[in-house]
């Protein structure tokens, strides 16, 4: 997982370099959230967590949904929903 993380978050940080002024704020809190997606999914294979550990989990996952609504303006999720549905009929 910490390999497809750092995957992740290259291929990202390539794709988003060079933004122009008009989106440079929606390019950081994608980057951001991308960011705490892969810190959570890491921290929650821990095999046993402490209260410090979940404190650090709320403030990933915090992190992660702050910024959602760029996913949503961008039409990824809507996409991503409908192909979901569209596998889940053809699996039945």
């Amino acid at each position: 997982m910490r390999n497809l993380g750092r995957w992740i978050a290259a291929v990202l940080a390539q794709v988003l370099r060079n933004p122009d002024s008009s989106q440079s704020h929606d390019f950081t809190s994608v980057s951001k959230s991308v960011s705490a997606l892969v810190a959570l999914s890491l921290m929650a294979q821990y095999p046993s967590h402490t209260p410090d550990t979940l404190v650090y989990i709320e403030r990933y996952l915090e992190t992660f949904h702050q910024p959602k609504v760029i996913f949503l303006q961008l039409g990824i999720l809507k996409a991503t929903g409908a192909e979901a549905n569209h596998e889940d009929r053809d699996l039945r």
